[in-house]
């Protein structure tokens, strides 16, 4: 698999990373020891979680399979602070002590010293950027981290966050939704992240799922979207407009002789400024087709096809 540097100041990454959102929920330890084994094989590299994927859980099925199966020193291991559960649900906080507090969790979880890459996982507006700021610096100056970076943050902050961080401890990436179905990014953040020397690693790059075309007809009662803790994540993304993009998808993917999943995993993994592309496979099986998408290179006139088919509205005041 090719690696890439992860932004200006980044270390060298696969260009694929696998992502751990449903590990020890929908993704059993032994499925997981799979799908990282078939990971590492095809040579990848970046293994990406977070703190709240599961309450913890997914980062503990990781540590458990580096403290068995696999060497640390195969994986790079990015995860994410700054959402705390309560009662109620999810609640942002980017505080310094909240963040600080998260990652030691989280490295006890994975049982590691550190990680490659933290990322404050949802822009705060209640906590000065300052202090969040610090928060990452710490992380950086103590070891417990080797780059640091933002995730869903607008480009705004994106570049208030770079401003304020000090020489050589500024943000290195920035984790954000990016596919065919999803394009927001290129208003601002693509253009930020350019900018600021930042690289962006993607999520969900298949859509949610959607864009291998398997909402088509129905809802499979073994989808994401059949589940009821995931069913709200993939139902923005079943509608006319993406059931149009689909289509479009699966016209240019038959012209290949390609699948649609290895077409738009390709057209997101090599957009600009992309270091990585972060597939969440519930098993061995649904990560086979991404990683078949390695020699995959789409010719010019199907990426400009499928752009003009998704092209987001861009207007005043990024274009005039």
């Amino acid at each position: 698999m090719q690696v890439r540097r992860l932004g200006a100041r980044g270390a060298e990454v696969s260009r694929l990373a696998l992502g751990t959102m449903t590990w020890s929920r929908d993704t059993s330890v032994d499925e997981a020891s799979r799908l990282l084994g078939a990971f590492v094989d095809a040579g990848g590299t970046l293994i990406d979680t977070a703190a709240t994927y599961a309450d913890g859980g997914s980062e503990r099925v990781i540590g458990s399979l580096l403290g068995g199966s696999f060497s640390r020193s195969e994986v790079q291991l990015c995860t994410k602070a700054g959402v705390r559960r309560t009662p109620e649900g999810g609640v942002i906080d980017a505080s310094r002590g909240a963040l600080l507090d998260t990652l030691d969790a989280s490295l006890a979880r994975l049982g590691t010293d550190h990680v490659d890459v933290w990322l404050v996982h949802a822009f705060d507006p209640l906590t000065p950027l300052e202090e969040t700021m610090h928060a990452l610096e710490v992380a950086l100056t103590t070891g417990r981290a080797r780059h640091v970076g933002v995730s869903n943050f607008p480009g705004w902050a994106m570049a208030r966050a770079a401003t304020l961080a000090r020489a050589g401890v500024g943000p290195a990436v920035t984790q954000v939704e990016y596919s065919l179905l999803e394009r927001g990014i290129e208003r601002e953040v693509v253009p930020a992240a350019k900018a600021l020397g930042m690289g962006i690693l993607a999520w969900s790059p298949l859509g949610r799922g959607v864009l291998t075309g398997k909402y088509a007809h129905a809802i499979p009662a073994d989808s994401r979207a059949a589940s009821d803790h995931l069913a709200g994540f993939v139902e923005p993304y079943l509608n006319p407009r993406a059931a149009a993009i689909v289509a479009a998808l699966s016209t240019a993917s038959e012209g290949l002789g390609r699948s649609p999943h290895e077409v738009a995993l390709a057209w997101v993994r090599d957009a600009p400024g992309v270091a990585s592309a972060i597939v969440g496979a519930r098993s061995a099986e649904q990560l086979a087709p991404s990683l078949a998408a390695e020699d995959l290179v789409l010719p010019d006139q199907i990426r400009s096809a499928l752009d003009d088919v998704t092209q987001p509205q861009i207007g005043y005041p990024e274009h005039r």
